[in-house]
């Protein structure tokens, strides 16, 4: 029986490749003698799949009816921490969250003694992704965002990215700085940012919060993380902005924007170009000719020459004296242990030491106690009393005064 089944397995086999050979030989002839590339030869037409058709379209998930629900198996639940400074806000506005989310078939609690907030799926939740909404609204309101702006996150055609930039920089006051770089001037730069990118960017502490579409938040994103390296937002602004206008230009949609958008290169400048340019930089500030901000007296009010004139003629100061050059080195310092020989403590016993140091640190310590207590009694140091005057030094104060009337 074996023999008999591997015989038909062979010949099965040997026919399935007469036909596809049969079928590869059909082919050419359907294609117009066009020779079909080997992946794409089991391909079929898809009449329904039309250019006007857009796949990143997300369609609308309205609640099914009444009778046609059925509720989810298991209950989906998360829970988020928030800081105690959000407290209060979150209590006032609790109630609005509440109803918006019921409308989504969602329920929450607040938990202030434990400091957290949680959302849940009911029995007339009808979306199973509407839950991750959820969490995603209780994040922003925990990272500072107001209540009706992380509300509209429950949209479907808007999404949050929370940026974590705490860890990008290990300086505190760099991290400062380039975190102030993404506000700018007035907020300038973040508007910009949002103006661009059709996102909403609230930079709070740690970390920066964006809503928007998937697009826009992938170039916040890479904005923020850019500018924490050290890049300047300006250069991705710059950016955004040729590339909105070259989206208006329908001849360019299927060519590389290569060529119209900038390349910034960082330079790296050796440490003798950066002391060179120093250099120029100081001699261009004393040196009036090349320096071209530089005012001559002449041009000054008169009320400052005087100032200037008084200030030239005032004796000059002590030039330092060049030391003279010398091929020999400095002589040698003495060393902690020749101070010590010199003196006479090396020959000491170690407790003989011990009270030696502790000598010589009382003494410091009484010294400074004393220029401590000196400076407090000034406080309380009495001020030289005004001697009121007597009835005749009055009266001829006022014979004075009539005089010069």
């Amino acid at each position: 029986m074996s023999a008999e089944a591997s015989s038909s397995a062979v010949s099965s086999k040997k026919s399935k490749k007469s036909k596809s050979k049969t079928a590869e030989a059909v082919d050419p002839a359907a294609t117009n003698g066009e020779e079909v590339d080997k992946n794409k030869r089991h391909r079929k037409d898809k009449p329904w799949d039309t250019d006007d058709v857009d796949h990143w379209t997300v369609e609308a998930f309205p609640a099914p009816p009444t009778d046609q629900h059925r509720p989810f198996l298991e209950e989906s639940s998360f829970a988020l921490l928030f800081p105690k400074y959000r407290e209060p806000y979150l209590r006032s506005v609790w109630s609005s969250i509440t109803s918006a989310l019921e409308s989504n078939g969602l329920a929450c609690e607040l938990d202030l003694v434990q400091g957290k907030m949680m959302v849940k799926t009911t029995r007339k939740t009808w979306d199973p992704y509407v839950v991750l909404k959820g969490r995603d609204l209780l994040k922003l309101l925990a990272r500072g965002v107001n209540a009706p702006q992380a509300m509209k996150i429950l949209q479907d055609d808007i999404a949050c990215d929370i940026i974590k930039i705490g860890g990008l920089v290990r300086n505190k006051e760099r991290f400062v700085k380039r975190r102030q770089r993404i506000v700018g001037p007035n907020g300038s730069t973040l508007k910009a940012i949002e103006l661009l990118t059709e996102c909403y960017v609230l930079v709070q502490g740690n970390t920066v919060s964006a809503m928007g579409s998937y697009k826009g938040l992938k170039e916040v994103r890479r904005i923020i993380i850019d500018c924490m390296n050290n890049i300047h937002p300006i250069y991705r602004i710059k950016e955004l902005m040729i590339r909105r206008e070259l989206a208006k230009d329908p001849k360019l949609a299927n060519e590389s924007w290569d060529r119209f958008l900038p390349t910034f290169q960082k330079k790296h400048l050796k440490t003798s170009e950066k002391t060179a340019k120093k250099n120029a930089a100081l001699e261009r500030q004393s040196d009036p000719a090349l320096n071209p901000n530089s005012i001559p007296i002449s041009a000054v009010a008169p009320s400052t020459t005087t100032t200037t004139i008084s200030a030239a003629t005032a004796p000059p100061a002590a030039k330092k004296q060049k030391k003279v050059y010398t091929p020999f080195p400095p002589p040698q310092q003495p060393s902690k242990l020749d101070l010590q020989l010199a003196s006479g403590e090396y020959f000491l016993k170690p407790k003989e030491k011990e009270v030696l140091e502790k000598k010589k640190k009382l003494e410091k310590q009484q010294e400074v106690a004393g220029e401590r207590r000196a400076v407090r009694e000034e406080a309380f140091i009495a001020p030289p009393e005004k001697r009121q005057d007597t009835i005749q030094e009055k009266k001829k104060k006022r014979k004075r005064a009539e005089e010069l009337m």
